[in-house]
């Protein structure tokens, strides 16, 4: 079974370093391992669609993403992710997010991008990572900002939040054009909660003046300009991501602000980022001066 599993995982991670190519099962038969009629049985079985498919809408949703951001041609963007046709591109982009490329290009909606979930040995994701490791920790300042966010009902952290709302909202949110860069998780301080048991919502940071579209079932919020410590590991094997936020966990239990100065807000967020292992799991902890 880990061996399955595995060799799913290096099928994505090869169609991630290569998505702006022309991959083939037998490409991702020789990444595998497998022959490419067991390999395409494995993709099936672990990831529920068909290798074509997953590469199609992965090529979608990054080339959306390039559109949003980036001053190129609806052309240049489909022949740079391997699309046969200009025309072919905008049928598959249309199929897939209900909008025409060139319109989405010059006026950007949010999007429910296809964000898959990587398959990860369930026997050694939770690793302790035994090793002495580092924690580094830096003082940053946020400015004042608004955050699109979808509410879940008690949710307190990722799993419980993604079993109330669904794990597909960080696509949407990832199409937002965010201020940081990227979505954001969220522990909200008591007087934002709604309801009161809901601490855990998922998000974006936008400007204080945003006026764009708030997808049907979100709302926005604003939030004031405020410090916060900053928490990253080091970068960590994607199956020990469990071990890596426990550690970070640990340094901010652990943690004095008072002699920088400052003492835990509970006014503000705190705000987790998308545990990415080559970066080290990031959390930011609210702070203000005693």
């Amino acid at each position: 079974m880990d061996e399955q599993r595995a060799a799913v995982r290096l099928m994505q991670d090869y169609i991630s370093k290569h998505i702006r190519e022309d991959i083939t099962i037998n490409d991702l038969a020789k990444a595998s391992s497998f022959s490419p009629w067991y390999a395409r049985k494995l993709f099936i079985r672990y990831l529920d669609m068909t290798p074509a498919v997953y590469i199609r809408r992965l090529k979608l949703s990054r080339s959306a993403l390039t559109l949003r951001d980036e001053n190129v041609s609806v052309l240049d963007v489909a022949l740079d992710m391997g699309f046969g046709s200009v025309d072919g591109y905008r049928r598959a982009f249309r199929r897939e997010f209900g909008c025409n490329p060139k319109e989405y290009s010059s006026s950007p909606v949010p999007l429910w991008l296809f964000t898959p979930d990587l398959i990860i040995d369930e026997e050694r994701k939770m690793s302790d990572m035994s090793e002495v490791r580092n924690v580094f920790i830096q003082l940053i300042e946020k400015p004042a900002r608004k955050v699109i966010l979808k509410r879940g009902i008690k949710a307190t952290e990722y799993w419980s939040y993604c079993e109330e709302v669904g794990c597909d909202v960080w696509g949407l949110l990832t199409s937002i054009k965010s201020i940081s860069g990227e979505p954001v998780c969220l522990w909200l301080p008591e007087h934002l909660r709604k309801p009161s048991a809901n601490e855990y919502v998922q998000g974006v940071e936008v400007e204080e003046d945003y006026s764009g579209e708030i997808p049907e079932g979100f709302e926005i919020i604003d939030l004031p300009q405020a410090k916060y410590l900053l928490f990253r590991g080091e970068p960590f094997d994607e199956k020990d991501y469990v071990a890596a936020i426990n550690e970070i966990w640990d340094a901010e239990k652990k943690y004095n602000p008072e002699f920088m100065g400052y003492v835990w807000d509970d006014k503000n967020p705190r705000i987790q980022l998308e545990p990415i292992g080559e970066r080290g799991y990031i959390e930011l902890v609210p702070v203000k001066e005693r």
